[in-house]
């Protein structure tokens, strides 16, 4: 019996017209199919509200696919971009992971074609690849290490000084770790057009306005921003800072939708989304995360489609620059976007 007759025998999978979704309860529906299916929902903090709320779980990319390779689920169903659903397939081949819209890339993502990494590391044979999550699976079959924006610091501090190093697919981030460790890297010139939006001018005239107000950024921002940063760190890492610091107000410099979770953790502290060139921080919403809605989560766990799909050597290979993080790591575990606890190595 295939994958998709185990599913359907579970019975009423099937319910309801595939044409038009008027008069049907869409969370009512979603709740119904993640029951049938045994499914877990994973929302990113950048997700629309309403996404996060009917999740399972809701945090960084890494500590999401993580959460749902120790679940039982049958089905991942990942409300964030491509490569984040990738990362959950890779640890967890044997469940069905899908996508509510398989056209939610990433920029940096884009930035790096495999063929293009791969051309670049041959012209550079002596150098090992350090390579930031937000890649591609080709991207990390092609790397020695992959990192994340928590434990890039801890794990170059373990590579041998006269290693010489390729950090990509975002600058920014890369120049960053290099400022803050004095490693000189050679940097791939990918970049996050979410984070890429801030405007300084306007966040000086935001500080004014909101004077002793700290600025919480992510390292995929710009150095201009970063300079004015009172705490850089990761999504997670921002929301543990919100929580914990003891005054009302805090400017938030990355993609909005995360301050959400600030406001429910936090409801009597005022938040506010670092600006963009126009003023406002509506530049900043990320435009592929904003592909995924309900109705598309709905019609992803109603067809199991579209899913992810991976050749089985690929993802091997994708597999040991993560475990290689995972064990160089292991000392940020609980700081950020590695999550809670360990995950155990496949065989």
């Amino acid at each position: 019996m295939t994958e998709e007759d185990k599913m359907d025998a579970r019975g009423g999978i099937g319910a309801g017209p595939k044409g038009s979704l008027a008069g049907l309860d869409i969370v009512e529906e979603i709740n119904r199919l993640r029951k049938e299916r045994n499914a877990i929902i994973l929302a990113h903090y950048y997700q629309k509200p309403e996404i996060q709320d009917i999740a399972d779980f809701v945090g960084d990319s890494l500590e999401l696919s993580r959460k749902a390779a120790e679940t039982d689920a049958d089905v991942i169903a990942f409300c964030g971009v491509k490569f984040m659903a990738e990362t959950a397939k890779i640890l967890s081949p044997e469940k069905i992971v899908i996508l509510p819209d398989m056209d939610a890339g990433c920029s940096l993502e884009d930035s790096c074609p495999p063929d293009k990494f791969k051309a670049f590391r041959d012209e550079h044979p002596d150098h090992i690849a350090l390579t930031y999550i937000n890649c591609s699976a080709e991207v990390k079959a092609l790397s020695d290490i992959i990192v994340t924006s928590s434990s890039a610091e801890h794990i170059l501090s373990q590579i041998p000084l006269d290693q010489k190093i390729i950090f990509g697919p975002d600058k920014h981030l890369g120049a960053y770790i290099s400022k803050k460790t004095g490693r000189d890297m050679l940097l791939w010139p990918g970049v996050c057009i979410v984070h890429e939006a801030f405007s300084e001018t306007e966040l000086l005239k935001l500080q004014a306005q909101h004077p002793g107000a700290p600025v919480a950024a992510h390292p995929e921002c710009p150095a201009y921003i970063l300079d004015h940063a009172d705490m850089v760190g990761s999504t997670s890492a921002i929301l543990k800072f919100a929580k914990e610091f003891n005054g009302d107000t805090i400017i938030i410099a990355t993609e909005p939708h995360i301050i959400h979770q600030m406001e429910k953790a936090v409801p009597e502290k005022n938040f506010i989304g670092a600006p963009g060139a126009d003023g406002n921080c509506n530049c900043n919403i990320c435009p592929y995360m904003a592909l995924n809605t309900m109705e598309k989560l709905y019609v992803a766990l109603r067809d199991l489609e579209p899913r992810i799909e991976m050749d089985e050597q690929l993802r091997l290979q994708a597999r040991q620059s993560i475990d290689r993080m995972m064990e160089m790591a292991s000392a940020t575990v609980g700081q950020g976007d590695l999550g809670p606890t360990d995950l155990a190595h496949e065989d």
